[in-house]
């Protein structure tokens, strides 16, 4: 395997759905009404309902993962959140890598709205196997 600096891990595209962010909701037992209820969310300024913060953490670490498959194991991985996403609207799951160091990889990551602004931004340290 060549790895480099620079180079560009395959995109994820996610379409969250209302649907998927009521499910979310369920199994994380995040009831916030500003993930839900359309009405809640835009009656406190929201355009209506919006992404879970993990729940767009977990589609970037699905993205760090679906690459490496069983070529290393994920050590760290922590993302900030910078701006809303909403259901109905793709969510571009993207990375490349920053870092080369023997067997550890070392990955910046982020998720885009479909205008191409990074709403997620962070990072991911893999070891490859040997």
């Amino acid at each position: 395997m060549n790895l480099k600096v620079g180079d560009e891990i395959p995109e994820l595209v996610k379409h969250p759905t209302t649907r998927q962010l009521v499910q979310y909701a369920g199994a994380q037992g995040d009831f916030y009404e500003i993930h839900y209820d359309q009405d809640y969310a835009r009656s406190i300024g929201l355009p209506g309902v919006i992404l879970h913060g993990l729940l767009k953490a977990g589609f970037l670490g699905q993205l760090v993962t679906d690459w490496l498959g069983d070529r290393g194991t994920l050590k760290t991985f922590e993302v900030s959140y910078r701006g809303l996403d909403v259901p109905g609207k793709p969510y571009r799951c993207r990375g490349k890598i920053t870092k080369v160091d023997g067997r550890q990889v070392e990955l910046e990551v982020w998720g885009e709205d479909e205008g191409g602004q990074r709403t997620t931004v962070g990072s991911a340290t893999v070891e490859m196997a040997s």
